[in-house]
């Protein structure tokens, strides 16, 4: 749960005290940057996106329902969904190199995006399409490790809700998978 101070944090980060914008950053800018580093694997890629993360988070304060979930959380959501950007953009860009090196006429490289790329890829899209308490609970035991009791202590929903809506959520991003094709057994 959050605590009062975290409470006051995020009403004020979105207020627009500056303050509470150098707090957040004290408090989880190492963290956003640690899980960006991990999933791009690229430390200047994760200084770049810990850096988008707390522009984008300040400017789009406004938009931040501390009735949703903390504004660590919120900031997580930011951080996955740069990440995700960040390998979208990969794979333009391969896409790009691959387009100009059959125009020109070379062979092709064989540098293909990694299936792991792809699956990120893939389920962040999916993740999109879930409801959002759904979205919230599939995130916080992907994204933060969290066991089923730690969601519903931090979220405040009853255990059994947060269990159902694990099932639920896996259970249509599994079928949205199979019947994209993209699910393997």
């Amino acid at each position: 749960m959050t605590t009062a101070t975290d409470d006051a944090l995020g009403e004020g980060f979105a207020q627009g005290d500056e303050s509470c914008l150098a707090e957040a950053y004290r408090r989880w800018g190492a963290l956003v940057y640690t899980v960006a580093t991990r999933k791009v694997g690229d430390p200047e890629e994760a200084n770049d996106i810990t850096q988008q993360v707390f522009v984008g988070a300040w400017n789009s304060r406004g938009t931040f329902d501390a009735s949703r979930g903390s504004l660590k959380t919120w900031l997580m959501g930011i951080t996955y969904k740069k990440v995700a950007d960040a390998f979208d953009k990969r794979s333009r860009h391969l896409r790009s190199v691959e387009a100009a090196t059959a125009e020109a006429g070379m062979p092709g490289q064989s540098t293909p995006v990694t299936e792991t790329l792809l699956d990120h890829m893939v389920l962040t899209r999916e993740m999109e399409e879930l409801p959002d308490q759904q979205q919230l609970v599939l995130k916080m035991a992907f994204y933060d490790d969290l066991s089923q009791s730690q969601i519903a202590e931090r979220t405040g929903l009853p255990l059994g809700t947060v269990k159902s809506h694990t099932r639920r959520g896996l259970m249509r991003l599994k079928k949205r998978l199979e019947v994209d094709g993209e699910a393997h057994r």
